[in-house]
């Protein structure tokens, strides 16, 4: 056993030992569910489990591609418990957003769902919470599978594929890994930091021309 197998590598390394190919997709359901839990250590980790034969490659990919579906599927069942009724009222209260934001968040999702779903299935952060805005906007369960196959596949065979090349190696993938989530969550935090911005000055500016025609009618 390789020394970096410890802690999630060593649970994801047991529960593939034991289970085979059902095991690694238990552990990726519950890595969509839990995002903490990376895939960028149990993909490869699959694709090391494989290259021992513990399970076939096509097993890993297969029963990890299995799991990416379950989870996502979970996911979006609890966006449809949510509603967009229910997301308006919370935007209602929530600071800086307004009702309109998720209308025209929506409305994009309703033009562009099908590539947002195939793409975030590939994007750190964003591959599991993709599933829910699908569910909220109540996209078609055959269109939403179709897409979340596709990019779960393309994204879970090029990390099983890592692992299993590289053998008792396979924790260099995630070296780099995570440069790229760093870089997502470095462009998620700035976008973050600009809406918030402009949403404040644009909340300031309406406060100021208030009370600037207040007192115009004060004066008048």
């Amino acid at each position: 056993m390789i020394e970096t197998t410890d802690g999630l590598a060593a649970w994801a390394m047991h529960i593939m030992e034991k289970l085979g190919g059902p095991g690694a997709g238990l552990a990726i359901a519950l890595e969509n569910l839990f995002p903490p839990l990376p895939s960028e250590v149990i993909l490869p980790l699959a694709g090391f489990t494989a290259s021992r034969g513990d399970l076939s490659l096509a097993g890993a990919i297969f029963w990890t591609t299995c799991g990416s579906l379950a989870g996502a599927m979970i996911l979006y069942l609890l966006g449809m418990l949510l509603g967009a009724d229910r997301i308006r009222l919370i935007a209602a209260k929530m600071p800086l957003l307004r009702v309109s934001d998720i209308d025209r968040t929506e409305a994009w999702f309703y033009r562009h769902g099908g590539k947002a779903v195939f793409l975030g299935r590939m994007v750190p952060i964003f591959r599991s919470l993709i599933s829910i805005p699908a569910g909220i906007e109540r996209m078609r369960p055959a269109v939403f599978l179709a897409y979340t196959t596709l990019g779960s596949l393309i994204w879970n065979c090029t990390f099983v594929l890592a692992g299993y090349e590289l053998g008792e190696n396979w924790w260099i993938v995630q070296d780099y890994v995570d440069v790229y989530s760093k870089g997502v969550l470095v462009l998620v935090v700035v976008v973050i930091l600009v809406f918030v911005t402009v949403r404040g000055v644009s909340s300031w500016r309406g406060r100021r021309r208030l009370d600037d025609d207040g007192e115009a009618g004060v004066d008048s």
